[in-house]
């Protein structure tokens, strides 16, 4: 193994520690508040949770213009070409734009609040909510735009901090607030407050960090700002349209399952708690490792877009180690999945079980190929990007209606698991024939182990007992965890480990400390 590829692993492993465990932090808080909500209002408060959280999530995408992904690397160009006025000029144009482009998808929402309810709902019995979530679009745009300025700096710790203080506090304030309404009877209106809570939260604890990067003072005129805004968009509404199609699918599925007809007594919000209770948690563990890819990995493969041979190497280990990382979790969840829904949500939620197990077979081909999909935007393919993303999230919700109509809700699942599998194989053959990409030893190594468990564990639960497949899940993700974590070991120098896991390490000798420091850095 080369240097700079045990560099390269270790560099994958120490920003998906940091970032990874600052994002279980969050979504620990998120889940925190998801169980108050199934606990004080049941499904329908969950599902009614997912409805507004998309339309503000949808809202906020078209209003941040994609800044959030493109001020990344406008802030990290800039600070890297050792120009300090560039910075400053830089950094003001994506203060601005963020403050701006928040205001004025607000204050859409506001004005169009009722068409919004009306499209959504099928009446205007929400057109006051739908309002009041124009500031959690405000503050949700503008706290994007600090964090992509903290990001862009390299200051991921900062950026870690920041994410976990503004879902802790979020959770803090935003429950009472929840509770509250549930004591005055009017329960499901503590919905929408809560959630501009945890975003007023969140642009707290961002400008909080923030304002520790310095920059030296500037005057602006309009030819500047129009050459900078300039730049800051063009890359900027790439990756808006992307999300504004993932939203948009996320948004329309939701409408999907509330429009649908169910047999009694299962109604459309009921229907749609079930799939965000299963999304939701689906998403849990895949959540850091994607969440790292976005901190850490899109910069440095940017960095060397032009050389195929780096460029193919880096997409390789990311998905080996991401494999190895994300398998025994997907493993452990397929095996508990009804014991864990019913954990963070309540007993209610058992209809959410087979739905969640479809999606952890989805979420292992998400784990897969999203190392590919950088490489589009790295290599700056912006229409083929484009166009896998549109593709793919027409067939997703091709998918998702025919599945409800022939599995039930069950189908949903079904759905995201077969979309996974399109978009695996069209990416692959997209950056094949981008970057001559093939999939490494290691990796088909990988996918001849892991390809025939996880389909063990997921299929015993329909042909053993109960206790019999959660006994042979419990054993087979032990196993898988060890075998992942000793292949870690040979990749990554121990010190690069996080504490905790490297006594474990030691304790049960899945290393050594001599063969360790023999390890190439």
């Amino acid at each position: 193994m080369s240097k700079t590829g045990n560099h390269t692993y270790g560099q994958i492993l120490k920003s998906s520690v940091l970032i990874g465990g600052s994002s279980i932090l969050n979504i620990g808080f998120r889940v925190v508040r998801t169980k108050a909500v199934a606990v004080l209002l049941g499904p329908t408060g969950v599902g009614l949770l997912g409805v507004f959280d998309s339309i503000a999530e949808l809202t906020r995408t078209v209003a941040g213009l994609g800044i959030n992904n493109s001020g990344v690397r406008q802030i990290a160009e800039a600070a890297g070409s050792g120009d300090t006025a560039h910075l400053a000029r830089t950094v003001m144009t994506l203060r601005r734009v963020a403050f701006y482009s928040g205001a004025a998808g607000a204050l859409l929402l506001l004005i169009f609040s009722r068409q919004v309810a009306l499209m959504t709902f099928g009446n205007d019995h929400q057109t006051g909510a739908v309002a009041l979530l124009a500031l959690a679009v405000f503050f949700a745009d503008v706290s994007q735009g600090q964090a992509a300025l903290v990001q862009g700096m390299r200051r991921i710790a900062d950026l870690a901090r920041m994410n976990v203080l503004g879902a802790f506090y979020g959770t803090v304030f935003s429950i009472p607030i929840i509770y509250f309404y549930c004591k005055q009877g009017v329960g499901e209106k503590g919905i929408v407050p809560s959630l501009v809570c945890v975003a007023a939260m969140s642009i707290l604890t961002s400008w909080w960090y923030a304002r520790k990067v310095q920059v030296e003072r500037v005057v602006l005129n309009w030819r500047e700002m129009y050459s900078q805004t300039s730049a800051l968009l063009k890359l900027g509404i790439v990756f808006m349209l992307a999300s504004l199609m993932t939203l948009g699918t996320t948004y329309l599925l939701r409408i999907i399952l509330l429009r649908s007809s169910w047999p009694a007594p299962l109604t459309g919000i009921e229907a749609a708690g079930f799939y965000q209770a299963a999304w939701g948690f689906g998403g849990l563990y895949i959540g850091f490792i994607v969440q790292a890819m976005g901190a850490d990995f899109y910069p440095r493969l940017t960095a060397v877009a032009n050389d195929h041979p780096q460029c193919n190497r880096l997409v390789n280990e990311q998905a080996e180690v991401g494999l190895l990382m994300a398998v025994p979790g997907v493993i452990a969840t397929l095996t508990f999945a009804p014991l864990v829904l019913q954990l963070f949500y309540s007993a209610k939620f058992g209809p959410a079980v087979e739905i969640l197990r479809w999606i952890c077979l989805g979420m292992v081909l998400r784990v897969a190929s999203w190392p590919m999909g950088f490489m589009l935007i790295a290599k700056g393919a912006r229409a083929l990007f484009f166009w896998s993303e549109l593709l793919t999230n027409l067939l997703f919700i091709g998918l998702f209606w025919a599945g409800l109509k022939i599995f039930g809700l069950t189908g949903a699942g079904i759905a995201f698991f077969s979309m996974y599998v399109a978009y695996w194989l069209s990416v692959y053959l997209i950056v094949r024939r981008l970057s001559g990409f093939r999939w490494s030893v290691a990796n088909r190594r990988l996918a001849l182990v892991f390809l025939p468990v996880v389909t063990l564990v997921f299929v015993s639960r329909y042909f053993l007992p109960n206790l019999a497949a959660i006994t042979l899940g419990a054993l087979l993700t032990l196993a898988v965890g060890i075998y992942s974590l000793k292949i870690l070991c040979t990749l990554v120098p121990l010190e690069r480990f996080p504490g905790p896991v490297r006594k474990m390490i030691l304790f049960f000798k899945l290393a050594s400390l001599e063969t360790n420091n023999n390890h190439p850095n």
